[in-house]
């Protein structure tokens, strides 16, 4: 199969499943299995394509060209095949989690829910893959648009209200904000091609840099930097393999990994840190870490927890892109991946809590580790990789964002990020220490209580596991990363 056929079929294969599922409406077996194979052929083609760039194959595509000079394109560069790694290989894990979720709490609307998952993921290569901010941009509006009926899924005013949050704050900073940067970098450069090195240096008045960055940073709404985070939390209210798609599979990592390829292909390392464009704008990652972390504090709503933390580590990958140094931006890179398979099974293991007791505190939540075992062991470990312990991935990349702080004599960033771990240690780990170690509220048995259907926890216990092998053989997000980030 050719380099380009194999592009678009990543990206088409989504697209045809979700056509497959709508045809197979009344049939929930087979609208089940048509999402099963075609998550599980994107993964193998997502696979195979990671080989053959990794052994130094060329893909690239060009598709239309709707305005002289703009086209709509594709090409593979390292930090595009990591994200679509991430998304391709968790989107079979969440549908497999998916089917024991929506089934076991007898869910309304499933078929859409499926479907419009499925064009969700063909959005998500999309943007992997675009070789321009013309391309990305209109798939990154695509994701937008083709998650809302997620978020909105069980059509309650709660869930109508968090729907306009996030349609407002997501296509208002794109429109407001991420489109003028790009009208403006057209303007100053005449194209608005990904290139290594950037495509700024020696166009762009380096007095201008930080506006332009800034522009790039708030209208990438999908990165959750404060103040335009509220959507994050607005969207909770979705079912809980929506959550793990907003949070691991697509939406946040589709912001971050857009921040991150605009600072390495569009502005470059270089003239990023011969100039201090990012200067002041490098707090405003550093505050948003800090201050989500003490806002999930206050938080007894568990997955209301898990998205203020989702703030806080997205910003772990935003002040890595914006330090800039090789370093950091391997270790921001890295965090894309190590990150997602973290705060995946934190969710999977909220929405097995969920789907058996119906529960939704921290407080409530005394004592049901010894009925529910395997759920609550895969959220230490999801936990303990959050905060970066060994043996677990998380903690490479944050090894290589404090490197990246160190590289560039921000011992002060550096502290930011060992204070942020011990707020993760602060928040997130007393929810498993209360379900193993303490007594049962009011009396309550949990004798009758089991552990979640098999899907479910399939799903766990494959992205638990992750997490453990991640430390031991990170090598290919670490490659990725490093080729990303301009190492040999």
């Amino acid at each position: 199969m050719s380099a380009e056929t194999m592009i678009l079929a990543l990206i088409l294969l989504p697209l045809v499943a979700a056509a497959g599922i709508i045809a197979a409406r009344h049939q929930p077996n087979v609208r089940e299995g048509v999402t099963l194979v075609s998550a599980l052929l994107v993964a193998v083609l997502v696979l195979l394509i990671a080989d053959r760039f990794m052994a130094g194959e060329v893909f690239a595509i060009p598709l239309a060209e709707p305005l002289p000079g703009v086209t709509i394109g594709f090409e593979i560069e390292a930090l595009g095949m990591l994200f679509a790694l991430v998304a391709g290989l968790l989107w079979l894990v969440t549908s497999i989690y998916a089917i024991g979720y929506m089934r076991g709490h007898n869910e309304k609307n499933q078929t859409r829910f499926y479907a419009a998952f499925a064009i969700a993921i063909s959005c998500t290569m999309g943007i992997a893959f675009s070789s321009n901010l013309f391309t990305l941009f209109l798939f990154y509006e695509l994701l937008t648009l083709s998650t809302y009926p997620l978020v909105t899924h069980a059509g309650t005013p709660a869930a109508k209200r968090g729907g306009r949050i996030y349609l407002g704050i997501l296509l208002g900073t794109s429109i407001g904000f991420f489109l003028l940067a790009i009208l403006a970098t057209w303007l100053i450069t005449g194209s608005i091609d990904f290139q290594e090195g950037g495509i700024l240096a020696g166009k762009l008045d380096p007095a201008w840099g930080g506006l332009l960055f800034a522009l790039f940073l708030f209208g990438i709404g999908k990165a959750a930097v404060m103040p335009f985070h509220r959507w994050l939390p607005a969207a909770m209210v979705a079912p809980t393999p929506v959550s793990a798609l907003l949070h691991a599979v697509a939406v946040v990592k589709a912001g971050v990994f857009t921040l991150l390829k605009v600072t390495i292909y569009i502005f470059g390392s270089d003239f990023i840190l011969s100039n201090d464009v990012t200067g002041g704008l490098i707090w405003v990652a550093a505050i948003t870490i800090l201050l989500a972390s003490m806002i999930a504090m206050t938080k007894d709503n568990l997955k209301a927890r898990l998205a203020y933390s989702t703030v806080s580590q997205l910003s772990y990958i935003a002040l890595g892109a914006m330090l800039a140094s090789q370093a950091a931006l391997i270790g921001a890179s890295m965090h894309i991946a190590m990150h997602a398979f973290a705060k995946i099974t934190l969710f999977f293991a909220a929405g097995a809590i969920y789907v058996v007791t119906h529960k939704t505190l921290v407080s409530e939540l005394d004592g049901l580790g010894r009925a529910m075992p395997i759920t609550f062991g895969a959220f230490l470990i999801g936990t303990l990789s959050i905060i970066g312990v060994p043996p677990l991935g998380g903690m490479w990349s944050k090894w290589y964002l404090g490197l990246g702080a160190i590289e560039s004599g921000q011992l002060l960033l550096l502290g930011v990020l060992m204070v942020s771990s011990l707020l993760n240690i602060a928040y997130l780990l007393p929810i498993p220490i209360r379900a193993f170690f303490s007594k049962p509220r009011d009396g309550e048995h949990y004798t009758k209580i089991k552990e979640a259907p098999r899907t479910i926890l399939l799903a766990i216990i494959i992205t638990a596991s992750a997490c453990t092998l991640l430390f031991f053989y990170p090598d290919p997000f670490y490659q990725l990363a490093n080729q990303a980030a301009g190492g040999s």
